[in-house]
């Protein structure tokens, strides 16, 4: 019998993100902590936290990518929401109100 040699493919992230991300990390602070979250179906989104305290975002086709884009990029490390994370955010109060929505102003 033929032994089934199928190799999964391990996720790449395109190179589009892996540019963002090393932006990211160069404009703020030459780290960043990434949090990788699952959306459903619409994939992950890599929430990175400059040293800074700015923070942005990847949308990756799933968590796995998410994974590898971390992996891939120099100054950016894992974490996940935890209370040391939170507190390097800085969101600054004209952020607030675009994230609370037309019913805030």
């Amino acid at each position: 019998m033929a032994e089934d040699k199928t190799v999964e493919k391990q996720p790449e992230p395109t190179a589009k993100a892996i540019a963002t991300a090393q932006a990211f990390v160069r404009e703020h602070g030459e780290s960043a902590r990434a949090v990788v979250e699952h959306l459903g179906n619409a994939g992950a989104r890599v929430v990175l936290v400059g040293a800074d305290g700015a923070f942005g975002d990847v949308l990756v086709p799933d968590v796995a990518t998410g994974t590898a884009l971390v992996e891939a990029v120099d100054g950016l490390d894992a974490h996940d929401w935890d209370a040391e994370t939170t507190a390097a955010l800085k969101i600054g109060s004209a952020h607030r109100r675009k994230m609370a929505g037309p019913r805030a102003r």
